[in-house]
This record gives C-alpha cells, structure tokens and sequence, in this order.
C-alpha cells in the first residue's frame, strides 16, 4: 500500500527528472545551436573567401599586372634609346621606329601602348595615332608631369574611354623626357568584371583620395563625356557613414577623404552587401569590393534559429503545464491509503511536506491541538471504552469541521493526543476565530466525556510560519507555547509564540 509519504517522494523524484531532463534539452540545444552557427559562419567565410581570391587575381591581372609590364618595358633599352633620342632631338629620332615598336608590344601583351615625349611635346600611340600636347587643349600631360608620382593611373579618351597607366622616365641626369604608358579600353573592363560578377557575384570600385569613380563594374558609376561620378553621392554610401556615427557634413564635402568602411555591412537594392576596403598604393587608390551575403547561407541560419527557439518555447511551455499539473495534483490529492485506519483521520506527513517544500500560501498558521494527561492514566475496565473511543471521536470531529471552517486548511494526527492544523491565506483574527471555533466543537466532545466522569482537557497554541521556517523549526517553536501554556495554568487557551 502507498503511503502519503511515498506518494510525495514520488512527485519529488517526478519533479527533479523533469527539471533534469529540461536542463539536459536545454544544454543539447544550446550546444546544437553553437555548434551549428560555428559551422554556419565558418560555411559563410569560405565561401567569401572563395570568391574573394579570384576577385584579388582579377584586380591584379587587370589592374596591377599593367603597371608591372609598363614599368619593366619602360627601362628596356630599346625604350630608353627612343626616349634619349627624342630628347637629344637628333637624326636618330624616328618616328616610324616609335610606331613600330610600340605596335609590336601592343601585339605582344594585347594592350595599347603610348608614349609622350616632353622635347616633341607628342603623343605617339600603338594603334598608329599621334596627339599634339598643347597645355590647354591635352590637360592630362600638364596635370601629371608636375606632380611627385612617377606612376599614375587615369581615365581619358572619352569617345571611346580608356584606363591609362602613366609611368614618368628621367634621363641619366634625373630629367624629365616623357611618359611611357599603358592603355585599356574600359569596355574591356567592364566585359571582364560582367564575367566575374556572373561567377562569383563581387562588384568593384576603385576610387581616388577623394572618391572620384575611376573604375567600376557597375557601368553607371564609370566616367562618361569627362564627368566623373563620386562615391560620396551614392545613396548606400551616404547611409553607411551615417550609420557609423561620422558627421555627414564633413565627410560628404567635395574635397573629403573616403571614410574607412572596410568590413562595413550596407544594403543597396534590399540586399546585404559586405564591403572590403583595399588602399593601391601604387595609385593612390582605394578599391571596394562588394561581395553579396550568400542568401541560401542567411536562409538556413534564420531557419534554424527559427526553429530552435520553437523547440525551447514548446518544451518550456510543457514543462511550466506539467510543473503546475503536479502542483495542483500535489496539494489536492486525499485518497484512502493516506488515512489512518485507526483514527480515520490523514497522518501529519502531508503537512510536512508542504512546510518543507515551501508549497503553502502566504499568511500561514501552524497549530498544534493536544489532549493533556489522558492516555497516562491506569486502563481500567471502566474507562477502556473512553480511552478507544476518545481519540476517533476527536478526529472525525476535525474531519468533518475543520474545512468547513477553512477551505485553505491541511490538518493532519500526529499521535494518539496531538492534531496538527495548517491555516492558509489567514491573518491573526481570523486564526483566532478559527481556534475558537475548534475549540467549542473539542468542548462538546469534553462535556460527553464528563457524563461519563471522566475528564478531558485540550491545549491549543499556533505560530505564524516564516520563509525560514521547516517542519521541525515550526514544530520547536511549538513546544515553548506548550511549555507556557501548562505554567500559567491555562491548558484550554490560545497561546501566539
């Protein structure tokens, strides 16, 4: 047969599984999710990764390569002679050679060459055009000779657009004699970063000091007719710095420097953009290259967390309904096999357990009822009868009273001459009544057992229990309200300790 006692260590172990196995989910999950988002962010940097090496080679096949061709031929000896003549103006100067050699590098390395010749104030092309450099009418020749770079990159020829690279050549005396260069067709470039953007999705654009567009693989943002667009007008731009805390004022001026907005996350067209800043020194040039988050990848990491929050919010949710089921069950259980068959009345264990387990309501009294002196004296014949009979008389009397007296009561026996009571949402008056109402009910058991000469006298005492207080404390403090009670006379009052 369960005991009340078992029954309650039952919901206890209940309890403690289900607090366990709801850590252990918990634990699994917050693993699962650290794990898989590891996995997830390191998915996405290989996957950046991958498409930001082929976005270095492009920058360093289109753009630097040049540069490197141009400054090795430009110390070729055969440069070098064509750029001493010019300069000495003698009878070796010919023009037809110029044309001829630099033909044959245009054929060699598929790009245009040029070169322009300070004493001949000429511009000599591979594809066999020359242009007079006339200050005023030819600006760039003007504008670079007198600036401290020996290398420039540029943007000219705007009816049909092309990207120079400008290498500055001094004579043995440190004079300047001319530019020997590089030029590609920005249509070239645009057909190649299509190409790249088709494979891999990056954009670029690369931007002077002062954010001026020199090349871009975003056709819009090229320089058409000699008018060159700026970084600082676009709308994405604009937000990123906003967003950064950098005054807009100052930063968005004409001659502002580009702000810093490496590994910067900005939207252009609903779209989450991460940006890399990389400084070409060579040019004095930033390039930026946009490379779209993976959407597959964003797709997966929000559905997961989707669902692993859904799986924590459905398992907390049915532990708080399996934790408050066990409560309910666990106040209210009354079966059969948690009475005492000898008294008909519920052993003191269930109100252990609420004091214990802190399960009680706020306001709480415990009391204590004792029959004095009545089961010490001798058993005779006579009052053997009284003695059996008293004690389930005094608990089917509680029985069936004490919860009509109070529904948020727990009473239970503790032995042969002690009952103990559990008041529950109740102030002072009010437990007050409560004893006097018990004890007027204990006095007419009292005035039967007289008719039968035989004495009974009760002794009741109470203490309001505290957040501190256990079955046991409760109890001890009973006992000094016993103990003063039977000093001063009074067994059949209510004593507060």
């Amino acid at each position: 047969m369960l005991t009340y006692a078992k029954i309650m260590n039952i919901f206890r172990t209940l309890h403690r599984s289900i607090l366990v196995l709801f850590a252990v989910v918990v634990v699994s999950l917050v693993t699962l999710i650290h794990f898989s988002i590891t996995k997830i962010v390191a998915e996405q940097s290989r996957s950046h990764q991958e498409s930001l090496s082929p976005a270095v080679k492009l920058v360093i096949k289109q753009v630097i390569e040049p540069l490197h061709v141009a400054e090795t031929l430009s110390k070729s000896q055969e440069l070098r002679e064509i750029m001493q003549f010019s300069a000495a103006n003698d009878a070796s100067f010919n023009e037809k050679k110029i044309f001829a050699t630099l033909k044959r590098l245009e054929q060699e390395f598929n790009m245009g060459f040029f070169v322009a010749l300070e004493k001949q104030r000429t511009q000599y092309n591979s594809d066999g055009t020359s242009i007079n450099l006339v200050e005023g009418d030819v600006n760039w020749y003007f504008k670079f000779r007198d600036r401290p770079e020996t290398s420039v990159g540029d943007i000219g020829k705007w009816e049909d657009t092309h990207f120079y690279i400008d290498i500055k050549i001094f004579d043995e005396n440190n004079q300047f004699i001319g530019f020997f260069g590089v030029a590609k067709s920005l249509a070239q470039f645009i057909d190649v970063f299509e190409k790249h953007k088709a494979t891999y999705g990056n954009d670029f654009i690369f931007v002077d000091p002062t954010g001026r567009v020199m090349l871009s693989s975003d056709p819009a943002l090229n320089a058409s007719n000699s008018k060159f667009n700026n970084l600082k007008d676009t709308p994405w731009y604009q937000q990123t710095i906003k967003k950064m805390g950098v005054d807009s004022k100052l930063a968005l001026t004409k001659d502002a420097p580009v702000e810093d907005i490496n590994n910067e996350l900005v939207n252009i067209n609903e779209q989450d953009i991460l940006v890399a800043q990389v400084n070409l020194d060579l040019f004095n040039w930033t390039m930026l290259l946009m490379s779209p988050l993976n959407e597959k990848q964003i797709e997966i990491s929000s559905g997961f967390m989707f669902s692993a929050i859904t799986v924590l919010a459905v398992i907390f949710i049915l532990f708080l309904i399996i934790y408050n089921l066990l409560y309910y069950f666990r106040k209210d259980i009354q079966t059969d096999e948690l009475v005492l068959p000898y008294c008909k009345m519920p052993s003191d264990e269930k109100i252990k357990y609420v004091i214990d387990s802190r399960a009680y309501e706020d306001d709480a009294y415990l009391l204590l009822i004792q029959l004095n002196d009545f089961y010490q004296r001798p058993i005779t014949t006579k009052n053997l009868p009284v003695l059996t009979g008293v004690g389930t008389k005094i608990s089917e009397f509680l029985l069936e009273s004490v919860q009509k007296l109070n529904t948020e009561s727990e009473f239970g026996k503790v032995n042969e001459s002690q009952w103990l009571i559990l008041l529950q949402k109740t102030n002072d008056d009010e437990s007050k009544r409560f004893m006097e109402n018990i004890r007027h009910g204990l006095a007419t058991i009292q005035t039967e057992c007289e008719k039968q000469q035989e004495v009974l006298k009760f002794s009741t005492c109470k203490v309001k229990l505290s957040e501190e207080d256990s079955f046991i404390s409760a109890i001890l403090r009973l006992k000094p309200a016993l103990d003063n009670l039977k000093t001063v006379g009074k067994l059949n009052n209510v004593v507060d300790f």
